[in-house]
């Protein structure tokens, strides 16, 4: 609770408060990891677990109501609160890393919020990042106006505790300077090269056309089936010497390929295929389970920013609400009942 010490209460003293502010944010946090999803949510779990929290704080004047934790959200400075947040949730990923024995993986992705904007207003694009292993959003910066992910990638990887962990990022990322920042933060990349890294894309390219065939190269297949489809996918990885410059970009040791087909029913895709740079030395088999894990964002996330109902979308694009953003910083990982049910992230206020 320490943590919680740095955030400004943005309540007046002199209207009479009642409640103590960090205890608000606690059980606001417990209540949101404890899967609630809107204000009457929280207030009813906290009037459940009245007994448990009073265990360690003090509760003075009971459980505060709708209205007073609604307040809160709405006042509740929310890059203030995300920074705190993130210090204390890049604690409890170290501590849960080290126990379970991960290398740890980061999966830094954009997404548009659904139905964010309308007119003349351009939509709210976030840009997260999310720990694959552990199920945990660690971070996530709003695209400035008129801007793109290119910007906001550096502003989430500076708050972030990266050292030790693998961080993945799409082609928009496969940038110079963001692989310079992450190996100066004591972390490894795996970066998705595409069209915008021409001369780069083109080294690889005819690098493993020159080792078409070789049986030495390693590589790794893998055939997936579910829902009615069938995944085949072959991961090959080569040495970067010779082929990447380490002045452009840091200790990078392994270029790799992942070709994928699908085929739904009796319709067959045409063959995908995608290239890698990493500064971490990789096998196949690595190279395929971490960009499987980078694309399971979607599924793990990004389904959730879309699942806000129609009628909130409304109040998305003409408030923009703080208590909206401050509750999105909360949620540490999509719950259990939205994936369920693609249940509201964001509080009744905004009905």
């Amino acid at each position: 609770m320490s943590y919680l010490d740095e955030i400004d209460d943005p309540r007046k003293p002199s209207n009479g408060t009642l409640h103590d502010f960090r205890e608000i944010l606690v059980i606001l946090i417990a209540a949101v990891l404890s899967d609630c999803d809107t204000v009457e949510d929280i207030t009813f779990w906290a009037r459940t677990k009245e007994a448990w929290l009073r265990r360690f704080l003090v509760l003075k004047n009971g459980i505060p109501s709708e209205e007073t934790f609604l307040r809160v959200l709405r006042a509740l400075d929310p890059k203030q609160f995300e920074d705190v947040f993130r210090r204390w949730v890049g604690g409890v990923v170290g501590a849960l890393s080290g126990d379970a024995g991960l290398a740890g993986t980061i999966a830094i992705d954009g997404k548009t919020v659904r139905g964010s904007g309308t007119g003349g207003e351009s939509a709210i694009h976030m840009v997260s990042a999310f720990a694959t292993e552990l199920g945990l959003v660690l971070g996530q910066e709003k695209v400035a106006a008129k801007s793109n992910e290119i910007t906001a990638i550096p502003e989430l990887l500076e708050a972030l505790s990266i050292k030790g962990l693998l961080v993945t990022i799409d082609a928009m990322g496969c940038q110079k300077s963001i692989a310079k920042q992450i190996v100066a933060k004591k972390g490894d990349y795996l970066l998705m090269v595409k069209g915008n890294q021409p001369k780069l894309l083109e080294a690889i390219e005819i690098a493993f056309i020159d080792q078409h065939g070789v049986e030495s190269v390693d590589r790794s297949a893998l055939v997936e089936r579910g829902h009615g489809r069938t995944v085949g996918q072959i991961a090959s990885v080569l040495s970067a010497k010779g082929i990447v410059d380490p002045g452009d970009w840091p200790k990078c040791v392994t270029i790799g390929r992942i070709d994928s087909m699908r085929v739904v029913g009796d319709k067959e895709s045409d063959l995908e295929r995608r290239y890698y740079i990493s500064s971490r030395a990789l096998t196949a088999e690595q190279l395929a389970a971490a960009v499987r894990a980078h694309w399971g964002v979607e599924n793990r996330l990004h389904w959730i920013l879309d699942g806000v109902p129609q009628k909130h979308r409304m109040e998305v694009r003409r408030e923009r609400t703080d208590c909206a953003e401050a509750t999105w910083k909360m949620r540490v990982g999509p719950s259990e009942s939205a994936f369920r049910s693609r249940l509201q992230t964001t509080p009744s206020c905004c009905v």
